[in-house]
């Protein structure tokens, strides 16, 4: 890297080069030491994103076992050294998936399964989290070859590379694609951050002083390709939470301006993720505001540029009795209402999570406390998964009941018949999607008893089927015909 010689000449003074490359050739590399610390920590931080707890998390990022490949990975593209390029990565990648497997193992095995707020909070990376990792690697490269080893601790609390890997071993197991690629990104953006960025901090030390200016170059594309293309997606996050920060003080604001004098704002809660943005509120006033909810909406739309439902509950006070009325009513019966349309705006921010959809795809009959959506494709899950996810979804949420719908493709099962006997499995599964997506079976092959058997089998279980045209092997096949309305299409367990 071409840089001043005096610039040169006082960073490299006192610096141990080879003693440096001797400490991360020793830490960067698989080990017995290595695996028990990854573990170790994965289990922490899972505990830690369960509870949820910082302090517990804190406790899972001071271990930091990763640290020191992703450390080893930087310099050894600083001094182009393959060796240790490749045992760094071999240590990286096996912990990752260590840590991985272990979480999903272990989530399957937990009666906890819920999406806590430090879950949340690692699958919506932004540009913020990329400059963390910048900053943070650098403090971290300079701590090594400085010998500043007390400073790599605070480095791993800031970037927490453990947690984020944990989260992806959550959205594994709970077939949510939100947590897991919002979670993977994170990391990635730290791994690829730090061995970036402590490359060239290696580079600015006189490591890799051997390389050509060729070198140089081709390091720094790289550099500046990779953050390039991270910024794109953290970017994107990064002007979402900036739109929702916006949203909440134009919210407020229009709250503020379109009541009387000495009309206070008690709740307020706004739904980002639904289409039109969701917008319920308590304004404790002294008059009440006919077609307010009207008003608002149109005023809303202007400030954001987006359609707005909105509904203000609006609780006349007496202006003398000032705060002391305005506390006792927003803590009575009026703030019942927002209150459950809060939990119920949770509830289908659950499911939407869990079927890996936008929030605004989400169906509620809130009279029937049902909530319905159509879930995601996932690659290879069968009826049998998808039915095991709406299971898990209808768990997540107390007090609904959640339908979720597999995708109009999906594989039919296959149904055998072993000395006589049916497989119940198979015919719950063809019954569950028939009654679920509203689509008749036919069931073809085989014997017409056989044939009829199963399709009554199947209705028996809340679907629809009937026996099809005899040839071939006993199987099931969707008809063009659509199902009649199956006694079992509401029922939680068809």
């Amino acid at each position: 890297m071409a840089l001043p010689r005096t610039w040169v000449a006082k960073a490299t003074d006192g610096v141990d080069h080879d003693g440096v490359l001797r400490q991360i050739t020793a830490e960067s590399g698989w080990s017995g030491r290595y695996a028990f610390l990854i573990v170790i920590s994965a289990a922490i931080s899972l505990l830690g994103l369960l509870m949820p707890s910082v302090a517990v998390l804190i406790g899972a990022m001071l271990l930091s076992p990763l640290m020191m490949p992703i450390i080893g990975l930087g310099f050894g593209i600083a001094t182009l050294d393959f060796h240790e390029i490749r045992r760094a990565a071999t240590a990286l990648i096996l912990g990752a998936a260590v840590a991985v497997a272990l979480s999903v193992v272990l989530i399957l095995l937990s009666p906890v399964q819920t999406i806590t707020s430090e879950i949340a909070g690692r699958t919506q990376p932004t540009l913020f989290d990329l400059l963390v990792a910048l900053l943070s690697a650098i403090a971290g490269g300079y701590a090594l070859i400085r010998g500043r080893g007390g400073t790599v601790v605070g480095v791993a609390i800031a970037i927490a590379l453990m947690p984020p890997l944990v989260v992806v071993g959550f959205g594994i197991a709970t077939w949510s694609w939100v947590v897991f690629s919002g979670a993977l990104l994170l990391f990635l953006t730290n791994a690829i951050t730090i061995a970036l960025t402590a490359a060239l901090v290696a580079r600015c030390y006189g490591f890799g002083s051997h390389l050509s200016p060729h070198h140089t170059g081709w390091q720094l594309v790289l550099f500046a390709v990779a953050i390039g293309l991270l910024s794109i997606p953290l970017g994107a996050g990064l002007r979402q939470i900036a739109f929702e920060a916006v949203a909440q003080r134009q919210v407020r604001d229009a709250l503020g301006e379109d009541f009387p004098p000495g009309a206070r704002l008690s709740q307020v809660e706004i739904d980002h993720g639904a289409n039109p943005v969701r917008v319920r509120a308590v304004m404790l006033t002294p008059r009440i505001e006919p077609g307010a909810d009207r008003k608002l909406a149109a005023d809303l739309r202007q400030r954001l540029a987006r359609p707005v439902d909105v509904h203000v509950d609006q609780v006349r006070i007496s202006p003398e009795t000032g705060a002391v009325e305005a506390a006792q009513i927003a803590r009575a019966g009026n703030g019942d209402a927002l209150r459950a349309a809060r939990e119920r705006d949770r509830a289908v921010a659950d499911v939407a999570l869990i079927a890996g959809i936008a929030v605004s795809s989400v169906q509620v009959d809130a009279g029937a406390r049902t909530i319905r959506a159509a879930a995601a494709p996932l690659t290879g899950l069968g009826i049998a998964g998808y039915r095991d996810l709406e299971r898990r979804a209808d768990a997540a949420v107390a007090d609904w009941h959640v339908v979720l719908d597999p995708p109009n493709d999906i594989a039919l099962p296959d149904v055998a018949i072993r000395s006589g006997v049916i497989d119940d499995q198979a015919l719950g599964e063809a019954a569950w999607a028939s009654a679920r997506l509203a689509r008749r079976l036919d069931v073809l092959g085989g014997s017409l008893r056989q044939r009829t058997a199963v399709a009554q089998g199947i209705v028996a279980r809340g679907g629809g089927a009937e026996p099809g045209r005899a040839g071939g092997r006993l199987r099931l096949a969707w008809s063009a015909d659509p199902a009649p309305s199956a006694p079992g299409s509401d029922q939680r367990r068809p």
